[in-house]
This record gives C-alpha cells, structure tokens and sequence, in this order.
C-alpha cells in the first residue's frame, strides 16, 4: 500500500473499538486533534512549543469528563445520587441497563484515550527537544507529570471497563514506512487488567524521583503519584496492603493535613489549601469550570440528584456539618421527581461557584487517611485503622461518636459509611464499591429503601 508521506493522521485512538463486552462494536471517527504535525522524531522543536503541551494536559480537566461524566459516573450508580436531568444515556448509566450506542460511554472512552495521547506527547517527544531555554531537569520533571498523569487515565480505565489497550507512543503522522505501527496503535488490543495496572505502577513509580513537590496543588505531583500508588495497590485485583500502608506512610510525610472546618473545602475561599493533593484550577480561562451549572441551581432539573439514602445516613448519624456541605435543598423549583417534592429538592452543593472559577478536587488527603485505614483493617490492624476514622469524623464534628472496629467485615463496612458521609459527591463511591467487593450488597438494598421513602 503507498501512501504519500505528507498525510497527516489526525489522531489518538479515534476509531478506536469502545471496549466494553455489550459495546465492542460501536465506533467513533471524531479526530483527537486538529493540529497536524510532521512525522519524525522531533514534531516539537522549542521550549515554549514543550510547555504548550504541558498546558494542554491540565487545561484537559477543563474537558466534559472531567467537568460532567467523572463525577456522574461515580456517584449516580449509586446510593449517593440518582441521574436526575433529562438524560436518556445517562439514565442507563444510573439502572445498569447500558446498551451499545450509549453515547456517554463512548465519548469517556474516547476522551481517555486523548487525555493519554497528550501525556504520551510529552513523554515520547520532550527529549528530542534541543532548545537550550529547556534543561534537562525541566524535561525531566515534565515527562514525570505526564507519566503520573497517563497512570491515572488508565488506571480510571481499567476500573471502568477492565481489560484496557495500553497505548504508550503518540502516533503524530503516517506514512507507507510506519502505518503498520500506526495501524495497531489507532486500533490497540485490549489489555489483560494486571497488565494494565503493571503499566500504571511502572509510571507512578517511575515518576516519583523527578516528579514535582507536593507543595503545588495545580500539578501531578509526587504527592499525587503517592496517592495514586495506595489506591492502585489497594484496587488491582490481588491487593498489596503493604504497599498501601508504605505509600501513604511516605504520603504523610508530604507536608498534608486536614482542614479545621469542613467546610472549608468547598467554600470558594480556601483554593489549593493544605488538605488539596490534586485540584482542577477553575479560573474562567484555561480551565472554564462549566461544571457546577450541571449539577447546582435551580434554573433546570440537575445531575446527580441527591438520594433519600444519603440525606437520611447524614441524619441518622447526626452529621449536619457534612450535609450541610454537601446537600442544598430548594424550596421552590418547577419540577419534582418520585423521591423529592418541589418544595423541598436537592441539590448536590460541593461545586457552588458558576462563575467558570469552581475549582474540585481530584485527590484530597481525607480520601487518604480512609484508603490506609481500609489496608490496616485487612491487615488486622483495628484500632489504628480506628483512629484515622475517627480523625476524620473529628474534623467534621467533636459530636460524632467515635468508632471502634471489630471484625475485618466491620471495619470495612464503617470505612465504606465514613467515605459516604466525607466524600459525597467527588466521584468516589461506585470505586469504593467495586474495591471493596460490596457492591451488590448495598446496592440491592436501594430499591427497598426507595420504596418504604415513597410510603411515608
């Protein structure tokens, strides 16, 4: 086949097969990028042309996964949220009954997979750059922030769809010499799941001598690598909690704490703070946080609308600090829904600010107080695993009674309840779930729990 070599392929994984067992044969033909450049192996020759790729990789979280689907996919499934809106495929998403043309799932597919095209610009292209404004060190911690940052993508891969294709080359151009290497880079094999999470490890791990201080909360740093490390030992299929407890011993040595008030996280004033490992910069410019306008406000019906079941955990355990936070009721909207009446309907109320300059957390110390703590508990450790619980539950409120844990099953089940009440709401929970083999458990109670709702 000859093929001129001044084509352009425009590109990453855009008609890649979506790789979910009832959805292997829906396709996509949308470009990943609408700039064209030369196929060699410096396509990037200056400094400034670097740094633009850098930009590139954070202003990604200004994207409609990041700012939409992420937080939807993490919680509507679930006991935090129902899907709310109007939204048929969103509607699949939340009553597990995704057929194969399921848009959203698509474009997630295909979103990840431009995010890691990104990250593999840098890592593939960033050394062969000659320009002497660009030292050797500076190219170094880049190709660590993308590493960390393409080990997160595929590490929301594989635990959204399992086997994963691994693509580590950015294909940027195609000629008669190189389309078979194009070819089965566009069109990538699925992966089996400990592959793709060896990959993961081998860049977090990679990444950590050159990756930026923790101290920048607008950066993949090494503090994010850490983080991502103790969630990926402790999510892969044969967990190493030794591991868990070793990454987030060296994660607390990164200078983290907890802020005094809980609200303070969402509260617009305390942006980047010491508790923030990773945050998304909304400033309504790179990044337009268009997101909050999803999910806060009463113009029109919102995603992830708050569940009976959370608002009634957050009461039950005498948590108003954290619902307060994290659940807004409206005493007048023009709609109701089979769970809340339109003088009382609810909002989730972590992303406030519609202004473009929301800022959310992508990793925050809490998420991994709690993780350590679940890894204690398999090790045995209770009441270790107990304190960090309950220095969580402090932060919130001096009245909520501390907990003690008994029993591996006990332990697990008061962690899972715990991440509930702190972490609602930041795209958390269905992970929590699948992690933690309970799932089905709790997830086939909601029915029921919605039913006796509807009676009272």
């Amino acid at each position: 086949m000859k093929i001129n070599k001044t084509i352009y392929y425009f590109l990453l994984g855009a008609t890649l097969i979506l790789g979910t067992t009832s959805c292997s044969d829906y396709l996509d033909t949308e470009p990943l990028t609408d700039r064209a450049v030369p196929n060699n192996d410096t396509p990037y020759t200056k400094a400034d042309e670097a740094e633009g790729l850098m930009t590139v990789i954070y202003t990604d979280l200004g994207n409609e996964y990041w700012q939409l689907d992420y937080f939807f996919n993490g919680d509507a499934q679930t006991d935090i949220a129902h899907a709310g809106s109007d939204n048929i495929q969103n509607f699949q998403i939340d009553e597990y009954r995704i057929i194969a043309t399921n848009s959203n799932v698509n474009r997630d597919w295909n979103y990840l997979f431009r995010f890691i095209n990104n990250c593999n610009k840098v890592l593939n292209y960033v050394d062969n750059i000659s320009d002497p404004a660009l030292s050797n060190s500076r190219k170094a911690e880049m190709k660590a922030e993308a590493a960390i940052m393409r080990a997160m993508y595929n590490f929301h891969g594989v635990q959204l769809w399992g086997d994963f294709p691994l693509v580590t080359k950015a294909v940027v151009g195609v000629n008669a010499d190189n389309f078979d290497e194009v070819y089965s880079q566009v069109y990538p094999a699925r992966k089996p799941v400990n592959e793709v999470y060896a990959q993961i490890i081998s860049d977090l791990e990679g990444a950590l001598a050159s990756a930026p201080a923790s101290s920048n909360k607008y950066k993949a740093t090494r503090g994010l690598a850490l983080s991502l490390l103790a969630k990926v030992y402790a999510t892969k299929p044969n967990p190493d909690y030794a591991k868990v407890v070793d990454y987030t011993t060296q994660l607390m040595g990164q200078g983290y704490s907890l802020l005094p008030v809980y609200d303070q996280l969402f509260d617009g004033n305390h942006e980047a703070n010491a508790e923030s490992i990773f945050e998304s910069n909304g400033n309504a410019g790179t990044i337009w946080a268009w997101g909050s306008s999803m999910f806060y406000g009463t113009d029109w019906k919102k995603f992830n609308t708050p569940s009976y079941d959370l608002v009634n955990t957050f009461n039950t355990e005498g948590d108003n600090v954290r619902k307060n936070s994290s659940v807004w009721f409206s005493t007048h909207v023009d709609w109701s829904d089979n769970f809340w009446p339109s003088n009382n309907f609810p909002f989730m109320y972590k992303m406030r600010i519609t202004t473009g300059h929301q800022n959310f957390y992508v990793m925050r110390y809490a998420d991994l107080l709690l993780i350590r703590a679940e890894a204690l508990v398999h090790q045995g450790n209770f009441a270790d695993a107990a304190t960090l619980v309950n220095q969580v539950r402090g932060r919130a409120s001096s009245s909520l009674a501390p907990v003690t844990i008994t029993s591996t099953d006990d332990g697990i089940n008061k962690i899972l309840k715990e991440r509930k009440l702190e972490l609602a709401f930041e795209g958390h929970r269905w992970f929590d779930l699948k992690r933690t083999g309970k799932a089905i458990e709790i997830l086939s109670q909601q029915k029921m729990l919605q039913v006796i709702y509807c009676l009272t």
